[in-house]
C-alpha cells in the first residue's frame, strides 16, 4: 500500500541523499518525492510517497526521526490531508499530426472536461497543465492516448500533501472525511447546530472536494 509522509528537514546540502539512502537500506521503493521551501526559515518540506506494507509505516517514521537533519515527520492519510499533483503534458497537434489540424479543438475539449488548461500552443504541439489527484491526471493521460493522440512529453511533480485544518464533525461529514480526534480537534455541538449547509461547505469548494474522490 502507499504511505505519504510529510517531513520537515534542515535546508542543507546532502539532505536528499540521506533520505534516499535511508529508503534504500529499508528496501522500500519511493513512488514520488517533492522538496521545497517551508514556512520555517532554513527548513524544507519534503513529501515522500512510498510503497510498503501497512505495518512498515511506524518503522519508516522512526527511521526518519533518527536522521539528525529531520525536524519533524508526519504520516498523513487521504482523508486527513489535501493531496495534489501538478502535471505538464505536451501533445502532438498540427497539420502533420495523425488526426490533422482538427486535433487542436478536440484536445481543447478534453482539457475542458478534465479542468486542465492550455499553457503553450506551438505549430506542432499543445501543452496542457493540470493540477489534481494522481488518479485524475492518469485519467487524462489515458484518455488522450486512447483517443489516438501522441503524447510527446509528460512531466509530473509528484504528490504534495498538507494536513487539513481543525473542523467540527459536520464540516468533516460534508467533506466526506471521518471524524478523528487526532486531527479534528474539539467537537463543539452548539457551534454545529448554528451552521447552515452553505456555511459548512461553500459552493465554491464543492468542485474541489469532488476532485479528491
Amino acid at each position: 500500500m502507499l504511505h505519504t509522509f510529510v517531513a520537515l528537514v534542515q535546508d542543507k546540502p546532502g539532505v536528499l541523499t540521506r533520505v534516499a539512502s535511508l529508503f534504500r537500506r529499508l528496501n522500500i521503493n519511493i513512488v514520488s518525492l517533492t522538496v521545497g521551501e517551508s514556512e520555517r526559515p532554513d527548513t524544507s518540506r519534503m513529501t515522500i510517497v512510498c510503497e510498503a506494507p501497512e505495518h512498515a509505516a511506524h518503522r519508516i517514521k522512526a527511521s526518519l526521526y533518527k536522521l539528525e537533519i529531520t525536524v519533524d515527520v508526519d504520516e498523513v492519510g487521504r482523508s486527513e490531508a489535501v493531496i495534489r499533483e501538478l502535471c505538464l503534458i505536451k501533445v502532438a497537434a498540427g497539420p502533420t499530426s495523425p488526426l490533422g489540424q482538427a486535433s487542436r479543438s478536440q484536445i481543447f475539449e478534453l482539457a475542458t472536461v478534465f479542468r486542465a488548461r492550455v499553457v503553450d500552443l506551438a505549430p506542432e504541439s499543445i501543452m496542457l497543465e493540470m493540477t489534481g489527484s494522481s488518479s485524475k491526471i492518469e485519467g487524462l493521460v489515458q484518455v488522450i492516448t486512447e483517443s489516438g493522440y501522441t503524447i510527446l512529453e509528460v512531466s509530473r511533480t509528484g504528490r504534495m500533501a498538507m494536513r487539513r485544518g481543525h473542523h467540527t464533525s459536520r464540516v468533516l461529514k460534508a467533506l466526506g472525511t471521518p471524524s478523528q480526534d487526532n486531527f479534528t480537534g474539539h467537537h463543539d455541538e452548539d457551534f454545529d447546530q448554528n451552521l447552515s449547509a452553505t456555511e459548512i461547505i461553500p459552493n465554491e469548494f464543492e468542485d474541489v472536494h469532488e476532485e479528491e474522490q
